[in-house]
């Protein structure tokens, strides 16, 4: 069954095996590639397979393909004003699925949500596995950053989702696929409409085709399934701890590209 709109965006794991495979016998994985999505039947959504390049702005409003015409993105911010609890920290946008957790139709015996979602009249459970790790992650990051959920999937999935993950309050903020630019063929994450200096904005996603528009704000992580050996998220802390502390983010994360 094949079920539209789909609600939930997320890589599948043919296709990052496909990618990591045409990775290998480089010596480093260049920034400009893009693993493709997959088309998860019933709920599941995909980004067209379309390549995207950075557009050559850093911090203006874009402008942007939508259907096909151009059109000025709204200046009105996504976000609302920042908290003075949250006064001078940086903002971390954070994906969802396959960064935070990864979702399935087919039931599992571990799964750690199960969540009822309706289409076109019927109600579908949809199984949702919580990465390693992310319990602390969040926990931290909360106590850091001004964290805000940004995924590319629909409010009546995510938001139930991220009710349950986020025991601490992490998210100051949830954004959902009416955020995005729809940008030849992707949902885009464009960081310059967050009503932020994008000096004290980044990225946390393991798709690259989501901050296409801003590389350079992104700390990329690598698509989740169901290792539970995956250290990804506990690794990261140590990292994002020493970030808080720095005024402008671009120089840390050049050192981290460049070294990793």
């Amino acid at each position: 069954m094949d079920h539209s709109p789909s609600i939930i965006t997320q890589v599948s794991r043919e296709e990052e095996e496909n990618a990591t495979y045409r990775e290998e016998g480089t010596n480093e994985v260049s920034p400009s590639h893009k693993p493709r999505r997959g088309l998860f039947h019933s709920l599941f959504c995909c980004l067209c397979h379309k390549e995207t390049e950075p557009p050559p702005l850093k911090n203006a409003p874009l402008l942007v393909e939508e259907n096909g015409t151009l059109s000025k993105v709204p200046t009105k911010p996504l976000l609302p004003r920042m908290n003075s609890n949250d006064a001078g920290k940086i903002c971390v946008v954070i994906d969802l699925d396959e960064t935070l957790v990864h979702s399935s139709f087919k039931p599992v015996s571990n799964a750690d949500f199960i969540i009822p979602v309706e289409i076109d009249g019927t109600v579908h459970q949809v199984y949702v596995l919580k990465r390693p790790h992310v319990d602390e992650f969040l926990k931290r990051m909360g106590e850091l950053f001004e964290c805000i959920l940004f995924t590319a999937s629909l409010a009546k999935y995510a938001d139930p989702v991220s009710d349950l993950l986020d025991k601490w309050g992490a998210f100051r903020s949830r954004l959902f696929r009416e955020s995005c630019v729809f940008h030849k063929g992707n949902y885009v994450k464009d960081l310059s409409r967050l009503g932020r200096d994008l000096n004290k904005v980044i990225i946390i996603d393991n798709s690259p085709a989501s901050y296409v528009f801003h590389p350079n704000n992104a700390v990329p992580v690598a698509s989740w399934f169901d290792d539970m050996s995956d250290t990804e998220l506990l690794d990261l802390i140590p990292f994002f701890e020493r970030l808080s502390k720095v005024d402008d983010i671009y120089d840390i994360l050049k050192q981290q590209r460049t070294s990793s």
